[in-house]
């Protein structure tokens, strides 16, 4: 099982609302992903999420806003065809305003709730596929957002592959149809992928799309055994991969700025931590620094109540191993999943390469 990988660990569920969030628009930015007067260095976005400290979250993206070229906000969720909302609470017209003002892109991300089969069944009829980008414009005006990001994850899981290939066949669809309406509109249409997965055309997704994002985490995740959650194999794998299929100049990969914390054998799902929650961990229990070479990511064990724990994160270190693979494929784009998640130390190697 991969879908969800992000969502695990998270604090909520799914909000199965009905309408459009239609909220008080704010004036938009300017050309999105456009280069900044006297900006070399690499493009970067972030993620923004809806829970936890995200007024600190916020204040990471202005304190980086010399690096960053676009902030999604984790707020929106489709729950059927019509149906695209914000999550409860999460929308902040304030952030977006302030996001502006530090002349960075305001790009929602958008999640789905609907199983394959559903999707599949929406994605191939063109009345339906058409409302529902009917409903994502409708956010983008909401806020008159610079554009959109597509994360739908949950409609790559199904066994059947007849399932599967109508999921691919129909997102294809449902993207150009919803990239072409927001070119339109002067806005950009960015869609985010998990690697090397069937569900995926990435070379048709690629073509259309102005960014493609590629999710460079949970390689090992909360469900399955203790390991890495990226590693510069992998890295390579994806690269080299999307390399193939999507030009250069619109492939971004996303690092993580966090961990799982496992009890391996327990069949638990894995706790979250932020790189700041694991580096505090691992001094409370005293636990050494460990890093692994091979993946490029740092891990420690420990014991707590009689039971054996493996934390595997990330910090600035492990981005230093990985970073000059993107390099190697030519690849710019870089993302970070998530704001307020990270090791500090994170901005300055991404800022050195």
């Amino acid at each position: 099982m991969r879908r969800g990988r992000r969502f695990l660990g998270r604090s909520g569920g799914a909000w199965l609302l009905a309408a459009v969030l239609v909220a008080g628009a704010v004036p938009s930015s300017a050309a999105v992903g456009a280069a900044r007067p006297g900006e070399r260095g690499p493009r970067m976005s972030a993620w923004l999420p809806f829970w936890g400290d995200v007024d600190g979250a916020y204040r990471d993206a202005l304190a980086h806003a010399d690096q960053l070229r676009t902030v999604s906000p984790f707020w929106y969720e489709t729950a059927s065809g019509r149906a695209v909302t914000g999550r409860p609470g999460a929308v902040r017209p304030d952030f977006v305003a302030g996001l502006r003002r530090a002349g960075l892109a305001v790009v929602p991300t958008v999640t789905e709730t609907p199983d394959a089969p559903a999707m599949a069944a929406l994605l191939q009829d063109p009345t339906r596929r058409r409302a529902h980008v009917d409903a994502l414009l409708a956010v983008v005006r909401s806020q008159d957002y610079d554009g959109i990001d597509l994360d739908y994850e949950t409609m790559a899981v199904t066994g059947d592959a007849a399932t599967r290939e109508r999921v691919r066949s129909g997102y294809v669809a449902l993207v150009g149809e919803l990239c072409a309406r927001l070119h339109r509109r002067g806005k950009t249409c960015v869609v985010t992928v998990m690697p090397s997965h069937a569900a995926f055309d990435y070379r048709r997704l690629g073509a259309l799309a102005d960014t493609v994002r590629y999710m460079g985490y949970d390689l090992h995740w909360s469900m399955g055994e203790p390991g890495p959650l990226s590693s510069k194999d992998w890295y390579a794998q994806i690269l080299r991969e999307a390399t193939a299929d999507i030009p250069r100049d619109r492939i971004e990969l996303a690092f993580p700025g966090y961990g799982w914390d496992w009890v391996p054998g327990s069949g638990r799902r894995a706790t979250h931590r932020t790189w700041w929650e694991a580096e505090a961990l691992r001094k409370r229990v005293g636990a050494p620094y460990t890093f692994d070479a091979a993946s490029g990511t740092p891990h420690f064990r420990y014991e707590e109540g009689g039971a054996h724990h493996e934390v595997w994160y990330q910090d600035a270190r492990g981005v230093r191993a990985q970073l000059p693979l993107l390099a190697a494929y030519g690849v710019r784009g870089r993302g970070l999943w998530a704001l307020g998640f990270e090791d500090p130390g994170v901005w300055e190697v991404l800022r050195g390469q």
